[in-house]
């Protein structure tokens, strides 16, 4: 599947001078690679909910699993507008991402078995996934719903030679 790169721009306002933009195949590493994201959603009453989680980049787009009974879950049912962000909890290097988007649910059982192998290979046979009834089952015991984010926008904010690089989808 051909995967449309998005469109760059770089916002000088918030860059170094003479600062470029970050491509997007770096900030796709960095979503790739990231072993902890933020999650940030709202509840029924306005109010955000921001909480961490795992993550896999796939198929063009961020997915994450989580209880149907969660905070997380219950917001997203309502509002699918989301914001998941990684990056380093450093101010002089490093490149935070952050990535727009609506929390789609995940209901055919190949995708999700490609998702659920995804998991195992980046975090390890601690996160092993049997897939059922479109979720995740744990072997601990647990459904897990699975989410995916195709990023909207995108923010990439380099810090040491400072840039703030929009990507739109």
């Amino acid at each position: 599947m051909a995967v449309e790169e998005p469109t760059t721009l770089l916002d000088a306002r918030y860059s170094a001078e003479g600062a470029t933009p970050t491509s997007w195949a770096r900030a796709r590493e960095i979503l790739e690679d990231a072993e902890l994201y933020w999650l940030s959603t709202v509840r029924p009453d306005g109010r955000p909910h921001v909480t961490p989680l795992l993550a896999v980049w796939l198929e063009a787009a961020l997915h994450f699993c989580t209880g149907p009974e969660e905070r997380k879950a219950r917001n997203l049912e309502r509002n699918a507008h989301c914001v998941l962000t990684t990056g380093r909890n450093s101010l002089w290097e490093g490149l935070d991402v952050v990535v727009e988007g609506d929390a789609v649910r995940v209901v055919d059982d190949a995708r999700l078995c490609r998702l659920a192998d995804a998991y195992e290979s980046k975090y390890g046979a601690e996160w092993h996934f049997d897939v059922r009834d479109g979720a995740f089952q744990h072997t601990a015991g647990g459904e897990a719903l699975v989410f995916e984010v195709a990023p909207a926008t995108a923010f990439g904010f380099r810090k040491g030679e400072y840039s703030q690089t929009r990507w739109t989808f």
